[in-house]
């Protein structure tokens, strides 16, 4: 007995398959960095001053609308720039998890929930996923721009599926715990 789910069509039927995929990609060729998305902050004090390159959604920073990014779903995706003795201060999203992935740099972060407050140091190809309600903060301590990819995101992906025609299709998975 087969347990594969129907497939519907997702491209919309005005676009052609290559105008689809395309508006699906968001080329580094495309991005510059926004400098104003969280302005109000650096004006309040410089020591906040970090720049976004959106290019899934645009994050959680206010910004209403950018079309040079590829429509957000269920998350955004964008890298931040954090100059040398700059700080993205403590805040919390109340509706979805956060993820850094530090690219280049290295930078304190904290995390404070209710009376509990922790400070580590986020090194290159360091992540850490931060839940909903919780307070997190960045600071880059180090004398370069530190560089990290920024992702907002809820609900638990469900695990693939295959074309029918794929030889996967017929393999029956177990749940995996690591």
């Amino acid at each position: 007995m087969s347990e594969h789910i129907a497939k519907t069509t997702v491209k919309p039927d005005n676009l052609s398959m290559d105008e689809w995929v395309e508006s699906r990609i968001a080329r580094f060729a495309g991005r510059k960095y926004d400098w104003s998305a969280l302005k109000f902050q650096a004006d309040f004090d410089p020591k906040y001053r970090r720049a976004q390159m959106r290019y899934i959604g645009t994050g959680a920073t206010g910004v209403a609308a950018d079309g040079n990014t590829v429509a957000a779903d269920n998350f955004t995706f964008s890298t931040m720039v954090l100059p040398a003795k700059c700080e993205g201060p403590l805040h919390l999203h109340d509706d979805v998890e956060e993820v850094f992935f530090m690219l280049k740099g290295c930078i304190t972060l904290m995390i404070k929930d209710g009376e509990g407050y922790y400070e580590t140091v986020l090194n290159e190809r360091d992540l850490i996923s931060v839940p909903a309600g919780i307070y997190r903060g960045l600071f880059n301590h180090g004398e370069e721009e530190a560089l990290m990819c920024v992702m907002l995101g809820t609900a638990k992906p469900h695990i693939p599926t295959y074309p029918a025609d794929h030889p996967l299709s017929q393999v029956k998975r177990n749940p995996v715990s690591s």
